[in-house]
């Protein structure tokens, strides 16, 4: 594509070059016509006399031998360092004796220039995905917060006073030096294409539970006119389970498990997780477990209709375009 300020585009190149080479118009004359110099009306026809119409394209200005261009074995010493030991320009420039500046150009075109793209495990680029359309796919999973004592915990009201107000809350159970306040556990459920987020606070983990807030969230997706296909989930008991199974059987769900010892896979709910316990359990003070669990539906409206999402630069409510029988 031609730059903002060329005198010629494509179409004008081939313009000049039939008046010089097929009306046997003056170089100077037609150069002048068009604006430029008699040099470049002369590479137009040129090229127009050997090529035709399809030379006037424009052409890579990239030169055809470049002697300091970083060596292919270079290149695969970088990338293999950085997937493999995940260390910064500098530090591979070191070991390799070359300028960092290098190793940085070479990472920025592999486009590894940041670790977030690397994967943490097996060193490779990180393969990201979205199914097309809401429903496609849901994650579930569980996430546990320690209950709040009444008057506030620790956090904000300090590790004193935080121990007093647990010791005056705690059910039995425990030690005098750490009684037991009880745990909440949240059963999350995020769309993977919308990252519309349903969630429950439960009192346990078990299959049965975990079995009721999946009927009850895509009764709630339904109701939205989003019609669940498929649910991934890790590898806990719950899901693991013959009843978690037939339930999925039942509402026509096809199940999926993440790969073992692999929560990467299952990213956007752990990262739902993260911005959960930020802008809900750790976000203000709250003087009681209770105060806090009531916050929570509305801190969910917030996140699905007015929060932007960094991923998809909008509210998840806002991706939610699939009406009954349009993707089906």
């Amino acid at each position: 594509m031609s730059h903002a300020n060329a005198a010629l585009t494509p179409r004008a190149r081939l313009r000049l070059a039939r008046l010089i080479v097929d009306d046997h118009w003056p170089v100077i004359v037609a150069a002048k016509m068009f604006l430029v110099s008699p040099v470049t009306a002369r590479k137009w026809a040129a090229r127009y006399r050997f090529e035709g119409p399809t030379g006037m394209a424009d052409r890579s200005s990239r030169p055809r031998f470049m002697p300091n261009k970083t060596p292919p074995g270079v290149v695969q010493q970088i990338v293999r360092i950085r997937w493999r030991r995940r260390l910064g320009p500098v530090q591979i420039a070191g070991e390799l004796g070359i300028p960092a500046s290098t190793v940085h150009a070479v990472l920025v075109r592999c486009r590894i220039n940041r670790l977030s793209r690397v994967d943490r495990v097996t060193g490779e680029p990180i393969r990201r995905y979205e199914h097309d359309y809401p429903g496609s796919m849901i994650h579930v999973d569980v996430t546990k917060f320690g209950n709040i004592p009444d008057g506030g915990g620790w956090r904000y009201v300090g590790q004193l006073q935080g121990d007093r107000n647990r010791a005056n809350t705690a059910d039995r159970g425990g030690s005098r030096r750490k009684p037991l306040l009880g745990t909440a556990f949240l059963h999350t459920v995020i769309d993977d294409h919308s990252r519309v987020a349903y969630v429950e606070i439960c009192a346990d983990e078990k299959a049965v539970t975990a079995i009721g807030v999946l009927q009850r969230a895509v009764a709630w997706f339904a109701d939205r006119g989003v019609t669940v296909e498929r649910v991934l989930s890790d590898n806990g008991s719950a899901y693991k389970s013959h009843a978690w199974r037939d339930a999925c059987a039942e509402l026509g769900i096809r199940p999926k498990k993440t790969r073992p010892y692999r929560p990467q896979t299952n990213g956007k709910i752990e990262r739902f997780h993260r911005t959960l316990a930020d802008g809900w359990a750790y976000a203000r003070f709250y003087g009681s477990e209770t105060e806090r669990r009531s916050e929570l539906p509305r801190w969910i409206h917030f996140y699905n209709h007015h929060r932007h999402h960094s991923a998809i630069g909008a509210p998840p409510i806002s991706r939610r375009n699939n009406l009954p029988g349009h993707h089906s």
